[in-house]
């Protein structure tokens, strides 16, 4: 590990000056992904602000009928909370499905959005990877393909991102709320991530310094009837080879709106649009599900280690509509 300064923020504008005004700056949260890289030499920072004492750990409900959740609540205490738990159950099952109980107990909300990829080629340094240093080449193309992206990869990666709440979190239509150095915004949870293209490196749209401060849920009702479904190559304590997080409205058997997004397929939590499209007035039934499916699947390229991903996905989409779909569903 390489020597780096180390201060504790007072307060948001402070840390986001400070940050900003030094290139190999890092905010410190908990840590639990950010220690790793330094171990493994991924991440050398000259620099880190520690923001895990800034008063961001709340859950509050907004007057627009939605909810604010701040950036240092634990992802624990954002699964286990009553109203995340009745109005958006597809978030609290993300959030109990990712990790372990240790660490969701530390981990925070802000730092679950801006975790990096697992894959091996990237926490290896002896290894070429153009997201961990741009120009290198990507060994991942011609590796070991199980665990990576079958949509929207690019020629320099195919790293998929690893958050389960951020795919429940993308189908929620939930908004992040960043404070930069001109000031406070909020970014669409499906303009957030970026796909690799020729940047890979670049995980997310915020520029160096920007803080991220909550996380906006939307008053949705149909959220209510959602679920979240992983599936993982063993029970638990391992990331999504598929996942997908669905909120379905049926109405006299029809279905009126459908929320989809898909995990461990890309380098974002993937917004399943041409899938809920599809669905938009078709029959609740086992076969538009698995029209919708195929619609969004189109456009899968899978490497060989990972094309059984693509069977995967329409299996688990068509279950998850399915179990949504039934009237005693509860």
């Amino acid at each position: 590990m390489k020597p780096f300064d180390y201060t504790r923020a007072l307060d948001a504008p402070t840390a986001v000056a400070m940050v900003s005004e030094r290139p190999g700056a890092a905010y410190l949260g908990a840590g639990t992904n950010l220690v790793d890289h330094l171990k493994l030499g991924v991440a050398t920072p000259n620099l880190l602000v520690d923001v895990s004492g800034l008063p961001f750990d709340r859950i509050v409900p907004r007057p627009d009928g939605g909810v604010r959740v701040g950036a240092a609540v634990s992802n624990t205490d954002l699964a286990v909370d009553p109203i995340v738990r009745a109005g958006y159950p597809m978030l609290s099952r993300a959030l109990l499905a990712g990790a372990s109980a240790q660490l969701r107990n530390v981990a925070t909300t802000g730092g679950n959005l801006l975790q990096r990829t697992r894959c091996v080629y990237f926490q290896d340094v002896t290894t070429a990877c153009n997201k961990r240093e741009p120009g290198t080449g990507c060994s991942a193309i011609d590796g070991f393909h199980r665990d990576l992206a079958i949509l929207g990869a690019s020629e320099h990666c195919v790293a998929t991102h690893p958050s389960d709440m951020a795919v429940a979190l993308a189908a929620l239509d939930a908004s992040v709320v960043v404070l930069g150095v001109d000031g406070e915004r909020s970014i669409p949870m499906r303009d957030f991530h970026r796909l690799p293209g020729d940047e890979p490196e670049r995980d997310t749209v915020l520029a160096h310094g920007d803080l991220i401060t909550a996380i906006d849920l939307p008053d949705l009702p149909m959220a209510v009837r959602s679920t979240y479904r992983k599936v993982r190559d063993r029970a638990s304590y391992a990331f999504a080879l598929v996942s997908v997080a669905a909120a379905l409205e049926v109405t006299d058997g029809t279905v009126s709106d459908a929320r989809i997004a898909l995990g461990g397929v890309a380098h974002q939590p993937w917004r399943a649009t041409r899938a809920e499209q599809a669905l938009q007035g078709a029959p609740a039934t086992e076969d538009s599900f698995r029209q919708a499916a195929d619609a969004e699947l189109a456009a899968a390229r899978p490497l060989p280690g990972n094309a059984f991903k693509v069977p995967l996905a329409r299996n688990t989409m068509v279950a998850v509509l399915r179990d949504l779909a039934r009237e005693d569903w509860a």
